[in-house]
């Protein structure tokens, strides 16, 4: 992996999780980078959210780092802002920049009191570590009950020079974002305006994070961030511009994908691709309305070619279409048409559904241009284990 020019990483423990693993995370640019973000729709959010918020209004869109702590999610506290305030200060000044450029992001448990004084001590030591080599420790650190790091790279090689992309997230559950999830970073050594940045991260999360869901929670702490930084030298052109906007969105696919695949409990990744609808948008509905239903993720965890489970989301997602009209592949195996039981080898197809991948595709008939794919996983008794027993 060649990872984007300019940017410093670093982790280290600072006795917020329970267990001695590295809990405190700092990705750092060297230049000031272009900074676009998007955070949860949540009417709860945490501290860091808002705090976040307010900077990038403050500094123009502007960031010199990322400060993240795992194992608390400073949020529905007495305390919360006071605290995410304080450890931006701190890293601010140990930085030697305003604090206003420092973003804090956290995941972990809400309604628990997070001590700065733990993050504040710690920052020499993490910043006394910061190295170019140290992305995969930060994308370590970010976890909680993943059991996975979770990174994805690219690279355009442009008529002036190359530009890099590198991404990491987190998140396993409490995943149904409708613009990131827990938490996710995309770094970019290219120039990029921050307008066209923040129109590229737009339409990089159609395509990604907001095609994702474990478990249909929102999380209160999701927070996305797409940096730019310009350390490459290498501004593209307007042709350019493009190519390395579809780089930076499959990063961003990269990273929800293996989100979905890492859910809590799951044994399968889930692919749902819905098509000839009226709009994307339209495709978009059905295909989260299967996504999130509890019926056809324990059918794909039994490996239970149950047709009319999906037939039954699609058909309670808000969108008007013909159920006469609706053909539905599993493992590419027709298994309804037109609305209708279409002949299968049940037993050949249980065996394909054993696969650690499951696709299914909802296709209707006529001339909707209108597609979207999905990602989900299949939920199992170990997603019940897991968050029975979150906070204990």
């Amino acid at each position: 992996m060649n990872l984007p020019l300019g940017y410093l990483y670093s982790s280290t423990y600072a006795g917020i999780r329970q267990v001695e693993k590295d809990d405190l995370s700092v990705i750092v640019s060297g230049l000031p980078a272009k900074a676009a973000a998007v955070f949860t729709q949540n009417r709860v959010q945490a501290a860091p959210v808002r705090l976040s918020r307010r900077h990038l209004a403050a500094t123009r869109g502007e960031v010199g780092a990322i400060l993240i702590n795992a194992g608390n999610a400073n949020c529905a506290t007495r305390t919360g802002d006071k605290v995410a305030l304080a450890c931006c200060k701190a890293a601010g000044a140990a930085l030697r920049m305003p604090a206003s450029y420092v973003l804090p992001a956290s995941t972990g448990v809400i309604g628990v009191e997070l001590d700065s004084k733990k993050i504040v001590d710690a920052l020499p030591r993490l910043l006394g570590g910061l190295g170019p080599e140290r992305f995969d420790d930060v994308a370590n650190a970010i976890m909680t009950t993943d059991l996975v790091p979770k990174t994805a790279f690219a690279e355009v090689k442009l008529r002036r020079g190359t530009v890099r992309a590198a991404g990491m997230t987190k998140g396993s559950g409490m995943i149904h974002p409708r613009m990131a999830t827990t938490l996710g970073f995309v770094m970019t050594d290219a120039a990029i305006p921050l307008p066209r940045l923040r129109l590229m991260l737009k339409r990089g999360v159609e395509k990604s994070y907001n095609r994702l869901s474990v478990d249909g929670d929102t999380s209160t702490n999701d927070t996305l961030i797409l940096m730019a930084n310009g350390a490459s030298g290498v501004r593209p052109d307007e042709k350019e511009m493009l190519r390395v906007e579809a780089a930076i969105t499959g990063v961003m696919e990269s990273l929800a994908r293996a989100i979905a695949k890492d859910g809590e409990g799951a044994t399968k990744l889930i692919t749902i691709s819905v098509t000839g609808f009226s709009s994307d948008d339209a495709a978009g509905r059905i295909a989260r309305s299967i996504a999130n239903s509890p019926l056809v993720k324990t059918a794909v965890a039994g490996s239970d070619p149950n047709w009319g489970r999906i037939l039954c989301a699609a058909g309670y997602a808000g969108v008007a279409f013909d159920p006469a009209k609706t053909d539905i592949f599993m493992q590419g195996v027709p298994v309804c048409r037109g609305g209708l039981a279409a002949p299968f080898s049940e037993q050949e197809l249980k065996a394909k559904l054993d696969a650690p991948e499951c696709e299914i595709r909802l296709s209707l008939r006529g001339k909707g241009k209108g597609s979207a794919r999905f990602w989900t996983c299949d939920l199992t008794e170990g997603y019940i284990r897991i968050n029975a027993s979150y906070r204990t």
